[in-house]
């Protein structure tokens, strides 16, 4: 392999040999203990002198020179002599400083390999030496020579290039050693380890990890050092830096490629899955599964999972086989995996018959692995893949082996699996069947699905004691109860129930499943109002959309539904509106039971009714009146299919809002808001603007005139399906235009459009009529004259409804001009009455402090009394005084 093939590091300067200096004389017995303390001293001193100086005394430019020498044969032998001695020298670590030159060695050593085989044992025993710990003298030198050593360590992955398994072997057990360093026997003098992981770092700087993927190449044929490359390999890889650098060699490919090797020690499989694992936890696991999805690969992974599924019965191979069932799963998730259903499900099936499995925890696993591979099968989405795997799911009885869980589980046994196994394996089954059954509707009929189901739920709502762990991923909210069981189940049904298909709707239909749904929804929302959790809510919703998809377009079932149903839905629809925000599904909850209203009551008189007298028409207008925008759509559809029932109308105008507010101006009110989102113009007062597009919203306007076919609706049409205008246009329409109360002359100029909504909205598809010809054709005299007057009639409407608008808003003004005067009148009247009470107070203050005052008010009290006295006597008429004797005045 040319690209594992780098030149030798450069040499290094030459240095001139260092002398050896003498020993000193060996010192005579000590007197003191002083004295020997000092001695031992210098002892210690001398003897790190001379280990220094034998470290030193390998020249290791001349090995060099020496190795470099090829002119004659003779010098093979010194060249191993000295080699020899080189290893001698370095036994207890190459210090950093020399680690450059010692490598130059090697590759000098790896070239004369070619020729010479004798220089094998003293290559494999320096690269022993690489081995073991490096030696620095200061902390820095780590650090000074990290380039260096980096670059040294590249070079052992090259060596791989040296045709020599016994070379190859030993440079794999020195990568090994990175990740359990030894210690040497003995210390340099002078010289400490390097740290600990300071190999593993040089290594990930130097791209070594790259360099052995490379090599496998070179190993293919020789099982022994492939497998110590895959170790050092499996050590490389617990590093993300080493990781990213191997998928760069295209590392998961070439290791799946040789997994069909023979092994007899199965220790091939076991490190490439091992590696294969790291390669996803550190790196993009898309990446991975794209290197792995060639048709090769995935073959290569059948062929071992089927080897170790068939005759692997330990422990170990049980693991294994689990492992590749998972990357197997992952590549089928990408949708570039060649034929991989076809390629997994035709093996054995062992939730059938194929394979007897034991009921240890990985037997356990491997189930649970099968059913996510069917669940992920079932959603490719490639076409002529998917209908494969349709076929090979129905021809290997998968429905069978999933529904033989949809029953409750039995006291276990000694040898079988735990309540906890069982309830998780259940809840999975059921979850994947889910997926799969709208897929094998033929298979799910036949065998039974819809009858298995309904008892499970009968099951499910009974009081048979029954505690739920709930501690795995679909056993949420199960624990104690048979709640995840239901909520199971009832996905399923849900799921094939929403296919709509006849025979399946009949055979649930026929079981009584309207009646015993009911049973469980009226279960469900007891248990809601003790403690309301998602799992519940989500239940409740499930059931409405199946009654919903079952009572859709068929009368008789929505009579089964009427009174029991309605009654049930009523809470429904009076839910609290703070609850729409609590987040743990109230409002999904509420448009399912809206729906179940629009589906299973509408169009049954006998349901109508019933919900007309439970004041359901009420609450449907409270709704309403949270002008809530997701809400408003549903329930005015709702309203307008209500209103085909001659009592739906006088329920509509009874109602009365907060401050009294009446439908009519709820009902112009919402039309208000609509049109102020859609961008209408309008004036201040709320009167038309644009005569030719009156009720054309802005983003109408913006659009270009754009041909199309006759089949295709246009702008103007599909406006009415994206806003609510024509549903309250419908609703007003049933109500009536005249006389209706509660509206203020803003909601008489609002009403005024809305009358001739349907008017506008014929001009609106003329006026796109008109511009369309005339961007491809020229319309003769007459067909223009005709356009022109049928685009003036739509005009004259527009100025007609703002005369009356205009007219409605004058009335208004000119009525609350009168109603100020006579407000006005009323002021001066009462103004006047004050004055006259106060004129009054002030005259009784006087007399009462001014005598002169008093008197005066007496006679003119007299003359008054005079003045009204009869002026003819009569005969015979008694007399009477009118004055009181002793009165002091004159009240």
């Amino acid at each position: 392999m040319s690209s594992l093939a780098e030149p030798p590091a450069s040499r290094a300067p030459s240095r001139s040999p260092a002398r050896t200096p003498a020993l000193p004389p060996a010192s005579g017995p000590s007197r003191c203990r002083g004295e020997r303390r000092r001695n031992a001293s210098d002892a210690g001193a001398d003897l790190g002198a001379v280990q220094d100086t034998q470290l030193r005394s390998v020249d290791l430019n001349h090995v060099i020179k020496l190795l470099e020498d090829s002119d004659s044969k003779d010098l093979e032998k010194e060249q191993l002599k000295t080699l020899k001695k080189v290893v001698k020298h370095f036994e207890n670590g190459l210090p950093l400083k020399d680690l450059e030159q010692i490598i130059e060695i090697l590759n000098l050593c790896a070239e004369k390999m070619n020729e010479q085989e004798a220089f094998t044992e003293p290559l494999c025993e320096l690269i022993k030496l690489c081995g073991l710990p490096f030696q620095k003298k200061k902390s820095s030198d780590e650090v000074s020579y990290s380039v260096s050593v980096s670059k040294s360590i590249a070079q052992l992955g090259y060596l791989m290039r040296v045709p020599s398994s016994q070379v190859r072997i030993q440079i794999c057990k020195c990568i090994v050693s990175f990740y359990n360093m030894e210690l040497p026997r003995k210390q340099l003098s002078g010289y400490q380890p390097t740290s600990a992981n300071y190999k593993i770092q040089m290594a990930e700087l130097g791209g070594l990890a790259e360099t052995l993927v490379l090599s496998l190449a070179l190993v293919e044929n020789q099982l022994t050092a492939k497998l110590w490359v895959l170790k050092a390999l499996q050590h490389l890889s617990s590093s993300g830096v080493n990781c990213r650098l191997m998928m760069k060699a295209q590392a998961a490919s070439r290791l799946c490629l040789y997994l069909n090797g023979v092994d007899p020690s199965g220790q091939l499989v076991f490190r490439s899955s091992e590696i294969l694992w790291n390669l996803l936890e550190h790196t993009s696991k898309e990446e991975v599964i794209t290197q792995l999805s060639s048709l090769e690969c995935v073959h290569a992974l059948k062929e071992v999972f089927v080897d170790i599924l068939m005759h692997g019965f330990r422990h170990y191979d049980r693991q294994l086989r689990n492992d590749l069932l998972v990357i197997a799963i992952l590549l089928a998730e990408n949708p570039a995996a060649p034929m991989i259903a076809s390629i997994y499900i035709k093996i054995p099936n062992p939730l059938v018959k194929g394979i007897k499995l034991t009921y240890s925890y990985e037997d356990f696993e491997m189930k649970k692995l099968l059913f996510n591979v069917i669940g992920v099968l079932s959603k490719d989405p490639s076409v002529s893949l998917f209908v494969l795997t349709l076929q090979l799911l129905g021809e290997n009885d998968v429905m069978p082996a999933l529904l033989y869980y949809v029953k409750p589980n039995q006291k276990p046994g000694f040898h079988d699996w735990s309540a906890a196994q069982y309830e998780e394996l259940q809840l999975h089954a059921i979850a994947i069947l889910a997926s799969v059954a709208p897929f094998l509707v033929d298979k799910y009929l036949s065998c039974q699905a819809n009858t298995l189901l309904l008892v499970f739920l009968e099951w499910c709502v009974g009081q048979d004691p029954f505690f739920g762990q709930g501690n795995s991923f679909h056993g949420r909210g199960g624990r104690g109860n048979k709640l995840a069981q239901m909520r199971h189940s009832l996905r399923v049904l849900r799921s094939v129930v929403s296919l709509y298909d006849d025979a399946v709707n009949l055979n649930l239909c026929d079981q009584g499943a309207i009646s015993q749904l009911l049973d469980i929804l009226k279960y469900a929302a007891n248990k809601s109002k003790e403690k309301e959790d998602a799992i519940l809510l989500e239940i409740e919703a499930d059931i409405l959309f199946i009654l919903s998809a079952l009572c859709e377009n068929d009368l008789h079932r929505k009579e089964l539904f009427s009174y029991e149903g309605v009654d049930i839905l009523i809470p429904f629809i009076q839910m609290d509106p703070k609850k729409l925000y609590s987040g743990l599904g109230h409002n999904h909850l509420l448009f399912t039971a809206l729906d179940c209203l629009w589906s299973c009551v509408i169009g049954c008189y006998i349901a109508e009714d019933y919900f007309l007298e439970k004041q359901g028409i009420f609450l449907l207008l409270d709704l309403l009146a949270l002008k809530q925008k997701n809400l408003c759509n549903i329930i005015l559809g709702i309203l307008v299919e209500f209103c085909d029932n001659p009592k739906t109308t006088s329920h509509i105008s009874t109602w009365r809002g907060e401050k009294d507010q009446t439908a009519a101006n709820l009902l112009i009110q919402l039309w208000r808001q609509e049109e102020l989102e859609l961008g209408v113009k309008r004036d201040q007062y709320g009167r038309l603007v644009d005569m030719e597009k009156p009720i054309a919203s802005s983003f109408q306007k913006q659009q270009e005139v754009i041909p199309i076919p006759a089949n295709c609706p246009s702008f103007a049409i599909m406006e009415i399906s994206e806003n609510i205008r024509a549903k309250l246009y419908s609703l007003l329409c049933k109500l009536g235009f005249e006389n209706l109360p509660g509206l203020s002359a803003k909601d008489f100029v609002t009403l005024a459009i809305i009358r001739h909504y349907i008017d506008f909205k014929v001009g609106e598809v003329w006026s796109e009529l008109c511009a369309e010809l005339k961007e491809e054709f020229r319309p003769v005299g007459s067909d223009e004259e005709a356009l022109k007057v049928i685009l003036e009639v739509s005009e004259d409407t527009g100025r007609m409804v703002a005369a009356l608008q205009t007219e409605v808003l004058e009335s208004q003004h000119h009525q609350e001009i009168q109603e100020e005067e006579k407000a006005y009148t009323k002021i001066q009247a009462r103004n006047k009455q004050r004055e006259i009470v106060n004129k009054s107070w002030e005259n009784f203050l006087t007399r009462t402090s001014n005598y002169e005052a008093l008197k005066k008010a007496k006679r003119l009290q007299e003359k008054s009394i005079e003045a009204s006295r009869c002026k003819l006597k009569t005969q015979n008429g008694a007399v009477h005084s009118t004055d009181i004797k002793g009165l002091g005045t004159t009240v």
